[in-house]
């Protein structure tokens, strides 16, 4: 007999997927670049994040419609010290974002959706959008390297375009971390709804990662090659 957990578990994944379903017809989502996702074997995603990381389940979607794969996204480790939050997630394909879980997802062969802005990118200020904020970021170029696995870059264009900010917005504080806390953005859409702006998702060709013991000036540099290809798919989303 299946557990009461187990059947919330169902329940909560089923009720999610329509969600993403319905997201994605809402906003008339549509996937530039399928062709470079892999039918099978691992390979790390790698992109822009929108306000609020509202984006995520449409490009999920998206994801599993051309490929028939559920995709694993690396999450705000923060978000694990949320009760509720910590159980729930991982039913979604939510994956506390640390380099040992993101390894072990990489070598049992999933698609893994890494966003370098994390929570910087999903909090920004209206003048951040479109702007990539990894920063001094190489996690994930050490990731790759250590897996094996080749980087697909993409990129969201509407993902920060589906919310306003109001005149005088405030912001609420929320501590994800001892060391950083984050000033989230109050938005507005339209009444309950988020604005009804088309989600356009670009893929790239996938960069083959640098060795594992590559110095940090190398591990730097493909960082910036991967944004810089980040980038002028946001240009081509843009546009189609």
């Amino acid at each position: 007999m299946e557990t009461l957990f187990a059947t919330t578990r169902r329940a909560v994944f089923r009720l999610a997927r329509t969600g993403a379903r319905l997201s994605a017809r809402y906003h008339r989502a549509r996937l530039l670049g399928a062709e470079h996702l892999p039918a099978r074997g691992p390979v790390l995603l790698v992109g822009n994040h929108g306000v609020w990381g509202y984006e995520t389940p449409a490009f999920f979607h998206l994801v599993h419609r051309a490929t028939g794969r559920y995709p694993l996204g690396l999450a705000e480790r923060g978000f694990f010290r949320i009760p509720l939050v910590r159980t729930v997630l991982p039913w979604l394909g939510g994956v506390e974002g640390t380099q040992d879980n993101a390894l072990t997802a990489l070598r049992e062969g999933h698609l893994v959706v890494c966003y370098p802005g994390g929570a910087r990118e999903t909090f920004k200020r209206p003048e951040g959008r479109y702007r990539l904020r990894w920063e001094r970021t190489l996690g994930f170029v050490r990731l790759a390297a250590q897996a094996e696995v080749p980087i697909l870059p993409f990129a969201g264009f509407g993902v920060d375009d589906t919310f306003l900010y109001p005149p005088g917005e405030e912001r609420l504080g929320l501590q994800l971390s001892e060391q950083e806390k984050y000033r989230m953005p109050l938005v507005l859409g339209l009444g309950p709804l988020p604005l009804p702006v088309r989600l356009t998702f670009a893929l790239g060709e996938p960069h083959e990662p640098p060795p594992a013991n590559a110095p940090e000036h190398h591990l730097r540099a493909f960082r910036d090659q991967v944004a810089a290809s980040v980038r002028r798919l946001l240009l081509r989303a843009c546009h189609a």
